[in-house]
């Protein structure tokens, strides 16, 4: 399939390239012309505006929006349907709040012009491994773009099918990506998701800060341990039932550098985390651990602390997160 790509960031240039190796063919704007070049020798056709994307497109077109949340999208996609035609598709692959897809797709309708949102997790990663996603669309729609969806994820791999899954479960899913429900459901779920990954950050950096802590000058000596947490790190990936991904990145990034000196305490929080607290909030639904992650976060900007420095290293390690590195 042909897609237009807009945004060659750090996900979306992988996006790109994952889809070519796959044999899709890509057409790629950013408005750094640099970020277009570096996607040129992988095979893709530059574009230098969005009008001149969209003019290599094949109707009905495809193009993916892999932008930041927030004014970058809304201006891409109002701007991308002064241009489009009926039964053409724009796909919002970025952390967009699931209200702003449903009034997107709202408006887009009125024109014919399809809506799809894709919750995309893999990060740095997913060139190799594949991305998790969660899809936001009509039925008919969503099934069009089939051939995106199941080049993107990672596929089975190694992971052994759930016991007791029956045989008419959606097989999507057991491949990596989700088909939720109408526009917005997409990036609802990628939105709890990202909150409950606020959640087990916030375990494994206070954790790992405590056992760090035994080892201060004010501990009894008596109950003074100095545990090597990157041995800990080590050990919980193997056969622990705290075992993960997370972990595994956690202990990647203990194994070069134990105390995190090259971190800088500060977190960020990219949105999803706040939308999930609000949505609980509408809701009228507990949760006090993804509430504690969230203002762990805020609090991290007053003070800094190893346990920040963690958190920092685990958004470096997942997502190539610029968290201010120190030199």
């Amino acid at each position: 399939m042909q897609v237009g790509m807009v945004g060659l960031g750090r996900m979306g240039a992988n996006l790109a390239r994952r889809l070519m190796r796959h044999g899709h063919t890509i057409v790629g704007f950013d408005r750094d012309p640099l970020a277009v070049e570096a996607l040129t020798p992988d095979g893709a056709s530059p574009a230098s505006s969005l009008d001149e994307l969209v003019a290599q497109l094949a109707a009905p077109r495809i193009v993916w929006a892999m932008l930041p949340a927030g004014a970058p999208t809304e201006t891409t996609v109002s701007a991308l349907a002064d241009m489009l035609e009926p039964d053409d598709i724009i796909i919002d692959g970025g952390n967009t709040f699931y209200k702003d897809d449903a009034r997107r797709a709202r408006l887009l309708a009125e024109r014919d012009i399809h809506y799809v949102d894709v919750g995309t997790s893999g990060g740095v990663w997913g060139l190799e491994r594949g991305y998790c996603m969660m899809i936001g669309g009509s039925q008919t729609v969503v099934q069009s773009l089939d051939p995106i969806f199941r080049a993107l994820a990672p596929g089975r791999g190694a992971i052994a099918a759930t016991s007791g899954r029956g045989g008419d479960a959606d097989e999507r899913v057991e491949l990596g990506y989700l088909h939720a429900g109408p526009a917005g459901a997409g990036h609802f779920v990628k939105m709890i998701h990202n909150g409950i990954e606020y959640g087990m950050m916030q375990a494994f950096a206070e954790g790992f800060h405590l056992i760090k802590a035994m080892s201060d000058a004010e501990t009894p000596l008596h109950e003074r341990y100095d545990i090597d947490v990157a041995d800990v790190a080590e050990v919980w990936r193997r056969g622990s039932v705290v075992s993960s991904w997370l972990l595994d990145l956690t202990a990647l990034s203990l194994a070069r550098d134990p105390e995190l000196s090259g971190f800088s305490g500060p977190v960020a929080d990219s949105g999803e985390g706040r939308w999930t607290i609000q949505t609980a909030i509408e809701r009228a639904v507990p949760t006090p651990v993804l509430a504690s992650a969230l203002f762990a976060r805020f609090r991290s900007r007053e003070e800094d602390c190893y346990a920040d420095r963690m958190l920092s290293a685990m958004r470096q390690a997942f997502g190539g997160h610029d968290v201010g590195n120190k030199p």
